[in-house]
């Protein structure tokens, strides 16, 4: 448990450091502009962290929030993911989900792998590090990914 908490609070700390020294990352849901008071975040390694509410929200899902914030539920039409912070084990549609990088917080948000939130919630998610953006695309609804955006990591 102790080593979760430091793991959690290491990836926490990158991050933030990240966004303090980062240029504004442009997020696109479908081709419209989300705005967030919590901006994603990019590592050395480009692995991409977004606001999972703010993702939600922009592609129509419901998000629930028990407790004191540790639990989030997001229901976005058939697909229902609840996971906890700081823990990379999820569940989708009742089964287990194992995220390659354990949901952290930022200023109060929720932050979760690009790569999850496309895996989760069957949407095609790309990062430009090159124009600094990050596109996530609901199959049939949203605008196709340009042939130079670099897979969600």
């Amino acid at each position: 448990m102790i080593r979760r908490v430091l793991v959690v609070g290491g990836i926490a700390l990158v991050a933030s450091v990240t966004l303090a020294f980062s240029r504004p990352i442009e997020m696109l849901v479908d081709g419209e502009r989300v705005d967030t008071d919590v901006p994603p975040v990019t590592t050395a390694s480009e692995k991409v962290f977004v606001p999972l509410r703010s993702v939600a929200d922009a592609l129509g899902a419901q998000t629930e929030v028990e407790g004191k914030g540790s639990v989030v539920n997001v229901v976005l039409g058939q697909q229902s993911l609840r996971l906890h912070v700081g823990d990379n084990h999820a569940t989708l549609n009742g089964m287990r989900f194992t995220l390659k990088h354990a949901p952290f917080r930022v200023r109060g948000r929720v932050m979760i792998s690009l790569d999850a939130v496309a895996r989760a919630l069957h949407v095609h998610a790309r990062y430009d590090p090159r124009n600094a953006r990050i596109e996530v695309i609901t199959p049939g609804i949203g605008m196709a990914p340009t042939s130079q955006t670099a897979p969600a990591q």
